[in-house]
């Protein structure tokens, strides 16, 4: 009974907040500037960024996705 109680503390946890570190996978132009596609390598989240000209940062085209939940 207790693993049971355990395992569902578990999976109900909700994942600690942390600022990503992106490494950028790949790039490719675009008429509205350079699309990257970036990894976070920390926890492994994925995003895809616009890059536009003059920019001092990109901006963010998607959500981050795919980032596991660490404990």
């Amino acid at each position: 009974m207790a693993t049971e109680h355990i395992s569902q503390a578990i999976r109900t946890a909700t994942p600690r907040a942390h600022e990503h570190g992106w490494i950028t996978e790949s790039t490719h132009p675009t008429s509205e500037g350079t699309i990257a596609y970036v990894l976070c390598a920390s926890c492994g989240a994925r995003r895809v960024d616009l890059r536009g000209a003059g920019d001092l940062a990109p901006a963010a085209l998607s959500a981050v996705v795919g980032a596991e939940p660490r404990g």
